[in-house]
């Protein structure tokens, strides 16, 4: 195959059908979404057997235990993937949506309209329920798709993207909405990642390798995360039970996603009343403690953390744990190891509790709710397009209102400028 003629195929296509999605109907694109989600309930289990060939391949290569976990795609994460369709659906439509209007002295009236993006290239590893959702998410908010899934779930986006397509024609949408590369070779993103003429914006989901390589490469615009390491503050005054249980989902509920708690830190003050029960329920669960020397004298077992665990994404059964003073210490210490993603303290004090959403510099910031809950889905987006730690343009899981712009409008009648 020839990438670059074939890339540029593609995005010539993407091109042309955006043009036709920015002027579609909210009517036409409910339409879609309706009919894809009712032929991904209908080929269940066609999903599922083409995701096991996508498991086998990838157990036989020796695949992570993490990566794994993201690939699997199950008959309940089919139905999910459905009902995440449905939900944006359901959601309002933000094209053409006006606002912010003022008359100015002149005469004329100013405000703003939200308009699509144009071309989205999405490029992610292993979650074939990305296919879906970015497809939901790009298709409402009146952008064509351009999916660049892992070469490990090749036949699951396959699979996904056939009934993504049908979909659209049953609505009479063009079927080049959304285009999944049909090729493994690494060359075709070089190629997508570079087409300022076709590409609008890249949305990576993925490891550091990959997001590297883009903030080294890439031309065109991204909205991205390099990692996704997230806190969990216990403060001196937090409800031991409410800690306990919040910590036990945040850290094990699963150890493969960007939003699971990778650091503890625990008020010194509840420090030898907290943790022994926090380590017992890990320890039960698994997870090794890498801890200060303030954790170890509480917590024998626990292994010495060095100064790079406390900066680290484990998506493992691994976690950092740090014994600091107070609030004032528990917000420095996450300003500077996190990544930006998603942090969250246990308190019953409200002043500590606003404090710690005010002063924490995080896409996500929660009270006493674990840190799983920082997801398109969870947050009412219907699904998201991925998580952004970026401060510009979008922030935070990504729905319909970050994959949109807005462009100045002017309503006047007859007005000229003196």
């Amino acid at each position: 195959m020839d990438i670059k003629s074939y890339m540029q195929t593609v995005g010539r296509q993407a091109r042309a059908a955006s043009r036709r999605l920015a002027t579609a109907s909210t009517a036409e694109k409910n339409a879609a979404l309706l009919a894809i989600a009712a032929a991904i309930r209908r080929e269940s289990a066609t999903l599922v057997a083409a995701n096991q060939e996508d498991l086998a391949a990838a157990r036989a290569a020796g695949l992570e235990p993490a990566m794994l976990d993201r690939l699997t795609l199950s008959a309940k994460g089919v139905e999910n993937m459905a009902e995440g369709v449905e939900q944006v659906a359901k959601l309002p439509d933000p094209i053409g949506e006006m606002g912010e209007f003022k008359f100015r002295p002149s005469g004329i009236q100013v405000g703003k309209m939200r308009v699509p993006l144009g071309v989205i290239g999405i490029i992610y590893e292993a979650r074939p329920n990305v296919t879906a959702d970015a497809a939901a998410l790009c298709l409402k908010s009146g952008n064509a798709a351009i999916l660049r899934g892992g070469s490990e779930a090749i036949r699951s986006n396959r699979a996904i993207a056939a009934l993504v397509q049908e979909g659209l024609q049953t609505a009479g949408l063009p079927a080049e909405s959304v285009q999944v590369i049909e090729t493994t070779d690494r060359a075709a993103v070089g190629e997508l990642i570079t087409m300022r003429e076709f590409v609008d914006v890249i949305v990576p989901r993925g490891g550091k390798g990959l997001i590297s390589r883009l903030l080294a490469e890439c031309r065109v615009p991204m909205i991205q995360h390099l990692d996704g390491n997230c806190h969990v503050y216990i403060d001196d005054q937090a409800d031991a039970a409410k800690a306990l249980k919040i910590v036990e989902n945040a850290k094990t509920q699963r150890y493969g996603t960007c939003n699971t708690t990778e650091s503890l830190l625990v008020a010194r003050s509840v420090a030898a009343t907290q943790l022994p029960a926090i380590a017992a329920m890990l320890s039960e669960k698994g997870v090794e403690i890498r801890g200060c020397a303030e954790t170890r004298a509480i917590l024998p077992n626990a292994v010495a953390a060095t100064e790079e665990d406390y900066f680290t994404e484990f998506l493992a059964p691994i976690i950092s744990v740090k014994v600091v003073a107070d609030i004032d210490e528990a917000i420095a210490h996450i300003n500077h190891y996190s990544s930006h993603h998603t942090e969250a303290i246990v308190t019953e004090n409200h002043p500590k509790a606003m404090r710690f959403l005010r002063e924490v510099d995080s896409a996500a910031v929660m009270i006493n709710a674990s840190t799983r809950f920082a997801d398109g889905f969870e947050f009412g987006l219907g699904a998201e397009i991925g998580i952004s730690t970026d401060k510009i343009h979008a922030r935070g899981p990504v729905g319909l209102d970050g994959l949109t712009s807005q462009k100045w409008i002017v309503l006047g009648d007859g007005h000229v400028r003196a």
